[in-house]
């Protein structure tokens, strides 16, 4: 059942990091857009978008277990701040998915196997 659980949340999270990492590189909206309104540079764009890509592939890579820890805390870094950054903008409802996957990857951290942990 735990295994069940860790796989269907990481794939969320994975999947989250994959597409958004994509969007962010191609520069798609709604985050690009989003994103530049909150005052970031565009560079910014390419910055997150690759570590968001490296991230998915080493959440899912075998092995690896410090790597993991980092990917896993960039990640939230990541969310807690698109979610920090809408609410200083007053934009409340732009905090909800950021802080959903924020607690996702938490989560997936949180009940990984022992295989997967330092």
């Amino acid at each position: 059942m735990r295994s069940s659980a860790y796989w269907a949340i990481t794939t969320v999270v994975v999947g989250e990091c994959a597409v958004g990492g994509a969007m962010d590189l191609l520069r798609l909206p709604p985050f690009y857009p989003m994103m530049i309104d909150l005052g970031y540079p565009s560079y910014l764009a390419t910055i997150l978008g690759t570590a968001k890509l490296i991230a998915a592939v080493i959440v899912l890579a075998p092995g690896l277990p410090r790597l993991k820890e980092w990917a896993y805390a960039g990640v939230l870094i990541n969310m807690i701040g698109a979610a920090a950054s809408n609410a200083a903008a007053h934009r409340y409802s732009g905090t909800i998915a950021p802080a959903a996957f924020a607690v996702l990857a938490l989560a997936s951290w949180a009940i990984r196997p022992g295989s997967r942990r330092l």
